[in-house]
Formats: C-alpha cells, structure tokens, sequence
C-alpha cells in the first residue's frame, strides 16, 4: 500500500492521499497504483518521491467524497470556521489574523491567517448572526 501526493502544499491542503493499492513497480523509482474511479483524471504511475508507505491504520483513510481535484490537480480544501483573533503587530504596521478550521474530517486542522484575505474570499464565514436574547 501506498500513499500519493498531489499538487502543491498548502496550509489547509491534505499532503497524501490514499492508501492505494500498488499494481506493478517500474523499475526502482515508479509504481503504478490501483486509483479510484473518482480520480480517473490523474495518471496512475508516480515517482517514489511522490510517495509514501502507508500506515496499516485504516482509520486516517480519507474518504473519495472528501477529496476535490480542481482542473489543475490541486486539492481545494476550504475553511469552515472562524475559531479566534488575533493582531500581530510589526514596526509599521498591525496585521489582523484569525485562526480558521479547514473542513478536514479525519483530524481537526487550524492555521492563522491574514483576517483580509479570508474574508474576500470566504466571506460567509464573517456574516453577523443576531443575538438570541434580542439585544443588539
């Protein structure tokens, strides 16, 4: 068994994916894996650099629904979450941060990132809710 890499890294982006069965090996440096269906796009042979022997734990296995391969290959894992603030402060400036939780199911992923970026992209995640008490 064998775990693969795609795209580039990322914060929020999965490193490895997988584990996929190895179908024959090329040589000392390649492997041809058995893929799933949903990744019928991606070449099926990779370099040993790309990856990874496979713990024999089945519960870090990520699940085919939770994997989304844009049109360049790489993994779109998006924040869900607002967790907490921060201000880093530099000489000329103070940078706002806040520290995000990505929609990863196997295990909780938190990174701090700059409050202005997240919130042009992922602007749903800063939308006032009312309180419940009715005050204002």
């Amino acid at each position: 068994m064998a775990q693969a890499r795609f795209g580039k890294r990322g914060k929020l982006n999965p490193r490895y994916i997988g584990p996929f069965e190895i179908l024959e090996k090329f040589g000392t440096v390649a492997y041809k894996l058995k893929l799933l269906e949903e990744l019928s796009n991606v070449p099926d042979t990779f370099h040993v650099s790309n990856l990874k022997k496979s713990p024999n734990v089945d519960t870090i296995i990520i699940p085919a629904d939770e994997i989304h391969v844009d049109n360049t290959l790489q993994f779109t894992e998006e924040p869900v979450e607002v967790m907490d603030r921060k201000v880093h402060k530099t000489r000329r400036s103070n940078i706002e941060l806040v520290k995000v939780r990505g929609n990863s199911r196997h295990r909780p992923e938190y990174t701090w990132e700059r409050e202005d970026q997240i919130k042009a992209k992922y602007p749903h995640l800063f939308k006032k809710t009312p309180a419940k008490d009715g005050s204002t």
